[in-house]
């Protein structure tokens, strides 16, 4: 087809995409490289597998909230990859007069019209982004518009170009018209045009290095701009986590120099990675709470800004030269952003890759903690209470058993065949209404004849919030402690009242057993084995095995709030609202955003005990559903929600909406 110039030419043309396209990659994949170890290389063929069925099924994209736009994606991406096939093609065909990929077979004749329609849905898709990018404009695409436009003129021109290749085609060899619907329509005109033989074969030559232009002159932008993702992607959700959403990682104190994320020299290989596979799509924004009440943190912004560091620190991140490379905070991540999240993990939910923000944003809390000193001036406080108390409060330790005394609660030393810890936490041992929840828990585990025992004045805060904001020595201090109660007394079975606690204790708590001294292999083995379970798991149980009779339920106008660490961290969804269902009757009215889509309540990440002093209080957001739901009970399951409800409903004088845990609530029904 080519004559030998042109095939110099389109040689030198491949040579010069390849460049332009693998000379940012390399440059990405030192940056990746330069990141510290991190293994996410165990079970590699269930990695495999999800990230295949994801990426190829397109689950990435197709959400709900979003499902017409996702729509318009999965037409782009199979359209990507027709196209991508039949640029294998075309470019063998420059150099064989003739080719065809699939030669005469019955596949082929399926492709030429499978081509066709993927012509139409990209176009059709690109111009439905486009619209919705330029003209609608929602706060999610703010970003990088001058990339997206290029975008989408390069695809706009490549599905053009093809059409205009495929119709000269057809018009200068009708045998390759097989199955093209479009191709042969553009050849009718071209017939009916009255061009001739001479002029048809001029226009199949431009129309085919038209095309080629185009497809490689995409080929060599991707990689300088957010569509990276389209390689990025994949591999980032290959490497997921394979550990629950709401669990940190520990910190080894004693053998590690830096804590937290101070540069970008401390991030992990894994957390670079994320950078580059960020879409900018703006799901994680959307769905963020900081974001939606007026605070300076985007996840998506964490995220664009951090690849921004990163390319614009590669020569000394991959040289290892930390003295060169500024602080992140406030270089890259502001003091705004870092201490407004509530690790509530919508962001991670949402996003289509699997990017994990709430490492890089907590790690930045622990620089600022415990390398600087920086942090929000009333987390003095805090922090000094649970040092000396063990609480947030700072009341004495000694009162810590008093919430059952009446209840004549019994410590787990007095109680050798107890079938479960009680562990009470700090709300539950000096927040009022945590306490009648707490008590309330006491009377259904008695009433389901179940022994049990608490550890009184000797149980110390589990380090949730501690942790969260930052000072994971203060975490690791009370978590020893806790742990060294668990090895004296024998704990096997733990239940706990807040979803924060038992988050902690279930999967963080594990993860220290190596960092606690003095612990034989025996010890660890029996800490492991411990079970840890939520009030909302046991009461289901004891219902479902008729441990617990109910009052027959009367229909009730309820709703039903989600806490974060439970549902959306943990997946507990079910059980809470089977238990209600059991007690009040019916299902619940259920709020605009529930089940692991739940709204934060605005108290997680530790921000129970901070001044939400900027822009509108989250749980005013979310007291707006419960009203909206008109429901005249919200029911909860963690005591940090059932205060912070309470509190907005309250704001908003709607004291008449009552809130309550589901514990209070089975207990009242018993």
């Amino acid at each position: 087809m080519l004559t030998t110039w042109e095939k110099a030419i389109f040689v030198l043309l491949i040579l010069a995409t390849a460049g332009a396209f693998w000379v940012p990659i390399v440059r990405r994949l030192r940056i990746i490289g330069a990141g510290a170890a991190e293994d996410r290389f165990n079970d590699f063929w269930k990695r495999f597998r999800h990230a295949l069925v994801k990426v190829l099924c397109q689950r990435c994209t197709l959400r709900g909230e979003r499902f017409f736009t996702g729509l318009m994606h999965v037409g782009i991406f199979y359209g990507a990859l027709s196209f991508d096939t039949m640029t294998v093609s075309h470019t063998l065909e420059g150099f064989i007069d003739g080719f065809y990929l699939f030669g005469k077979s019955n596949f082929g004749l399926f492709f030429s019209l499978v081509i066709d329609v993927a012509a139409f849905t990209v176009m059709a898709g690109v111009i439905f982004l486009a619209f919705r990018r330029f003209v609608v404009r929602p706060k999610a695409y703010a970003t990088t518009p001058g990339d997206s436009a290029i975008i989408y003129l390069l695809i706009a021109l490549a599905t053009a170009t093809f059409l205009y290749f495929e119709g000269f085609s057809i018009a200068h060899h009708p045998e390759t018209a097989r199955l093209s619907f479009l191709g042969s329509w553009i050849a009718g005109a071209i017939g009916k045009s009255g061009l001739g033989a001479e002029a048809i074969a001029t226009h199949f030559r431009i129309a085919w290095w038209a095309h080629v232009v185009a497809v490689y002159g995409f080929i060599a932008y991707v990689p300088h701009s957010k569509y990276l993702h389209m390689f990025a992607g994949p591999f980032n959700v290959f490497f997921r986590r394979s550990t629950p959403s709401g669990e940190l990682a520990a910190v080894d104190l004693e053998k590690s120099e830096v804590f937290g994320v101070e540069k970008l020299t401390d991030f992990t290989w894994k957390d670079n990675l994320d950078a580059f596979a960020c879409m900018e799509c703006g799901r994680c924004q959307d769905a963020c709470p900081a974001f939606a009440s007026g605070k300076p943190l985007s996840p998506k912004m964490i995220m664009f800004n951090m690849e921004k560091a990163l390319l614009a620190g590669d020569k000394a991140l991959t040289a290892k030269k930390r003295d060169d490379l500024p602080e992140l905070v406030p270089g890259t991540f502001t003091e705004g952003e870092i201490w407004t999240c509530t690790t509530c993990g919508a962001c991670q939910k949402e996003c289509p890759v699997e990017i994990e923000h709430i490492r890089k944003i907590v790690g930045a809390r622990r620089s600022r903690v415990l390398m600087q000193s920086k942090f929000p001036q009333e987390l003095n406080a805090f922090f000094r209470n649970m040092e000396t108390n063990s609480n947030p409060w700072g009341i004495g330790f000694s009162k810590r058993a008093e919430w059952g005394e009446t209840l004549e609660v019994r410590h787990i030393k007095d109680v050798p065949d107890a079938d479960y810890l009680f562990w009470v936490g700090c709300m539950g041992a000096y927040d009022d209404a945590g306490k009648t929840i707490a008590g309330s828990l006491v009377k259904i585990l008695r009433a389901a004849g179940i022994k049990f025992g608490t550890l009184g004045i000797e149980e110390k805060c589990c380090g949730d919030s501690a942790r969260r904001l930052g000072n994971e020595y203060l975490f690791q201090s009370l978590a020893q402690e806790n742990i060294a109660l668990f090895k004296t007394y024998g704990i096997k079975k733990i239940v706990t009242i807040c979803p924060h606690g038992y988050n902690t204790l279930k999967h963080e708590y594990p993860k220290l057993l190596d960092l606690v001294p003095g612990l034989t292999a025996e010890d660890k083995a029996k800490l492991l084995a411990i079970e840890v379970v939520s009030h909302s798991e046991l009461i289901h149980d004891l219902i479902g095995a008729d441990k617990i009779a109910l009052k027959a339920p009367a229909p009730a106008n309820y709703t039903f709030h989600d806490p974060c660490y439970l549902g959306r961290h943990n997946g507990l969804t079910k059980e809470p609202r089977a238990v209600l269902c059991s007690a009040l009757g019916g299902k619940p009215k259920e709020l605009k955003r529930h089940g692991d889509d739940s709204f934060c309540c605005g108290a997680g990440g530790g921000l129970m005990w901070t001044e939400e002093s900027l822009g509108t209080r989250i749980n005013h957001l979310r007291t707006d559903e419960v009203i909206a739901s008109g429901a005249g009970l919200a029911a909860a399951a963690c005591p940090f929600c059932l205060t912070m409800l309470r509190d907005g409903l309250k704001d908003k004088g709607r004291e008449d909406i009552k809130v309550k845990d589901i514990a209070q609530i089975v207990a009242e029904y018993l």
